[in-house]
């Protein structure tokens, strides 16, 4: 019992019974987790494939028959059609799972073997189903805005987000106006030395968050204030209203200095050209 002693001080005191099994027998309990998230992600892609299904035969008749490659041109734009059909779905479908099934993620810091860390694997599980086949395509449309807000992402007037690489939208909030550009990964959790801690993240209104960067849990970010590109901004930072950050990891840039960079970079862009 001293080894599972050990491991259970990282985590608040056990829920109920059932928690304290999990956390016993917990390399059962992952791979009990990860079979229910298989099959829950079986169910839920066959359900969104089942409308693309029936449409496939009613393409095939319409084709039957057409002379030379006319069949041919039907059938790929059939498969095409048909897979936007499916994508679609998906984004329907998966929203009623992750309101059915115990996905109400809160904050946490503790174990990832417990009961408390299942709704947070179940959340992002489902989500994950989305990001890595379909959101791509609806990232810049109504679509990807609807799915995200339908996940539980809290998004404001005109905000602008040019990335799919989002983790935990239950606990992400964005602001009027603000600006995510392309390939932003923005995730509200984090761990390290067996913990793993959920936590939420804010973006500020007008705030803009330059490309590719990263922005973990337990950041709040204030109006106004910009994320230079391929910046790291590690968990427990907070942003005030208009500063500007940058690095790895991000650090407040003053003005002036801010000023000397732009001043070096048009000093560069005019000795190039």
């Amino acid at each position: 019992m001293k080894p599972f002693a050990k491991d259970q001080s990282k985590n608040p005191p056990p829920a109920n019974g059932l928690d304290r099994l999990l956390r016993r027998f917990s390399r059962f309990a992952y791979a009990a987790a990860v079979l229910l998230m298989y099959t829950l992600a079986s169910t839920a892609l066959g359900l969104a494939l089942a409308p693309a299904l029936w449409a496939w035969p009613i393409f095939q008749r319409w084709s039957t028959g057409l002379p030379g490659p006319l069949p041919w041109i039907l059938s790929g734009f059939a498969l095409a059609l048909c897979f936007f059909v499916f994508g679609l779905t998906l984004l329907v479908v998966i929203p009623i799972y992750n309101w059915v099934l115990p996905t109400r993620v809160k904050p946490f810091k503790g174990g990832y073997y417990t009961l408390q860390a299942l709704p947070w694997f179940l959340h992002n599980g489902l989500f994950y189903l989305v990001r890595f086949t379909f959101l791509p395509f609806v990232t810049l449309t109504p679509f990807g805005v609807w799915f995200l807000k339908a996940m539980g992402m809290k998004i404001g007037r005109h905000a602008f987000i040019n990335t799919e690489y989002i983790s935990d939208p239950q606990l992400i909030t964005i602001g009027d106006d603000a600006a995510l550009g392309g390939s932003v990964r923005i995730f509200a959790h984090y761990g390290g030395a067996g913990n793993l801690v959920i936590a939420p993240v804010t973006v500020g209104n007008r705030a803009t968050l330059g490309l590719a960067c990263c922005v973990m849990g337990d950041v709040v970010i204030g109006d106004g204030a910009t994320i230079l590109p391929e910046s790291v901004v590690l968990p427990g930072s907070r942003v005030g209203a208009g500063e500007t950050w940058g690095g790895v990891p991000a650090r407040r840039i003053e003005r002036e200095e801010m000023e000397r960079i732009k001043t070096e970079i048009r000093g560069m862009s005019e000795a190039l050209g």
